[in-house]
């Protein structure tokens, strides 16, 4: 199978367009999800279509074909095989319980993907890659931000790992901007609250100082500033009055493994596109 996603800016004949362009390629469309903002002085348009052929030769065909369109249209599109694992690095810390969810269902099967390595400000965790048979690269925390960042590029080109994306785990040190860029839309984090709510360290003590009877977790994009990226994924659970920041973390945590691991599902399934600081997603 393979997954095309595109946006482009909405006018009449977009979904004619491709559909012409697959159907004259022998490509059968098993799924398609489509949305358009409709909103504001210019409308934009998002797409994901799952289609099957049996020529797979013809695939060169209908990428330049969509590389024409993209051209009539304005549009941005890519084509991706969903029988082609994605391979990401986890970034952790201290914590295991998000990197324990994201091992559980890819051995499953609830996840299709490969991580190919485990990066660390601490070697805490490196039994944990050891055991599952992955490469884990220690970067300590007490370099500085410069110092880390360029060890662990070396350490990708030594092992010669080819990353698609990137999986912040509960990873608790501030990328660069020069990291966020080369992995520009493809650092998945995991922050422990409801995001705009309690923003940057500490949310669950600011949580319980402010006395909210839910908390909540928020797995987004990564950019330049601080929790702010697109969102990708939220969820939460509730809390009471006698719940101190102990048992707070404690059920907190339970949210944030499985809003990383759905996060990680839509994006290695090319469920997600982004558009003005937020995403759309085709579940």
């Amino acid at each position: 199978m393979i997954v095309l996603t595109f946006s482009c800016p909405d006018k009449k004949g977009i979904v004619a367009s491709v559909s012409k362009i697959l159907f004259e390629n022998d490509a059968n469309i098993v799924e398609s999800n489509q949305y358009s903002t409709n909103s504001g002085d210019k409308p934009h348009f998002f797409m994901r279509i799952v289609f099957e052929m049996e020529s797979p030769q013809k695939l060169h065909n209908i990428n330049e074909k969509l590389s024409e369109f993209s051209l009539a249209f304005n549009a941005e599109f890519k084509l991706s095989d969903t029988s082609v694992k994605k391979k990401a690095a986890v970034f952790v810390s201290k914590e295991d319980h998000c990197l324990y969810e994201l091992l559980w269902q890819k051995s499953s099967g609830d996840l299709f993907f490969d991580i190919i390595c485990i990066v660390s400000n601490h070697n805490i965790l490196q039994p944990v890659a050891e055991s599952y048979g992955i490469p884990f690269i220690y970067a300590p925390h007490r370099d500085n931000q410069e110092q880390q960042e360029k060890f662990i590029k070396k350490e990708f080109k030594r092992l010669n790992l080819e990353i698609d994306f990137v999986i912040l785990a509960k990873y608790m040190r501030i990328l660069s901007k020069n990291f966020v860029n080369s992995f520009r839309g493809k650092i998945i984090n995991i922050h422990h609250s409801f995001l705009p709510s309690f923003p940057g360290s500490k949310p669950y003590e600011q949580a319980y100082q402010k006395g909210v009877k839910l908390v909540g977790a928020t797995a987004h994009f990564v950019n330049e500033k601080l929790d702010d990226g697109p969102i990708i994924e939220q969820d939460i659970i509730r809390i009471n009055h006698g719940d101190d920041i102990s048992e707070i973390k404690r059920k907190g945590k339970i949210v944030e493994k499985l809003v990383i691991a759905k996060a990680v599902k839509f994006f290695t399934e090319d469920r997600i596109l982004e558009h003005n600081n937020k995403t759309i997603i085709f579940e």
